[in-house]
């Protein structure tokens, strides 16, 4: 559940749902591209279980319940600012499925979510449930914006949506690390 709210959360801010909603316009396929969304979201989050599990066994409780707390607040410091428009993939001639998924994934790579499920992987005795859960959550603004397409997805007042998921994700790895070093 703490995967799918974060995933949510780190996704609304971020430049995916925006190159989602371009390729949706581009294909005129929503469909298409939810599909290729979701393969692109679950094999990123999928590495980041991978990074989670390799790095667990070298953490102490408390050291991972610190990198969690860094995770969050690197994503909340990172979230309130606006975008660049990201590239809109029109040179690539290699069909819309390719397109999407590969375009989807490299815009997915390294991305604030991925650490945020590296952390939560490295902490969970089902690492796997942290990719389902963070996949569910960035679908869960993804999809809207593929459904609307690039024009109504950038008319939503996203700034201020984009300030409260900052603050959220700050106070909780402020929470969290506090709480990590026991001082509260």
């Amino acid at each position: 559940m703490a995967a799918l709210v974060l995933g949510a959360l780190c996704q609304i801010g971020d430049k995916t749902p925006w190159l989602a909603a371009i390729l949706a316009d581009r294909f005129r396929s929503p469909a298409l591209v939810i599909a290729a969304m979701t393969m692109a979201l679950a094999a990123n989050y999928a590495l980041g279980v991978v990074g989670g599990i390799l790095v667990a066994p070298l953490l102490t409780p408390e050291a991972k319940q610190l990198l969690l707390a860094l995770a969050l607040l690197f994503a909340g410091l990172g979230a309130p600012f606006r975008n660049k428009a990201p590239d809109r993939l029109e040179n690539w001639r290699i069909g819309a499925v390719a397109t999407s998924i590969l375009g989807l994934a490299i815009m997915a790579l390294g991305d604030r979510m991925q650490f945020v499920t590296a952390a939560l992987a490295a902490r969970s005795p089902m690492p796997w449930l942290a990719a389902i859960g963070a996949t569910i959550g960035a679908l869960a603004v993804a999809t809207p914006a593929i459904l609307l397409g690039e024009a109504k997805w950038q008319a939503l007042p996203l700034r201020p949506v984009r300030i409260a998921a900052a603050a959220i994700l700050t106070i909780a790895g402020l929470w969290i690390g506090l709480t990590g070093l026991r001082l509260i």
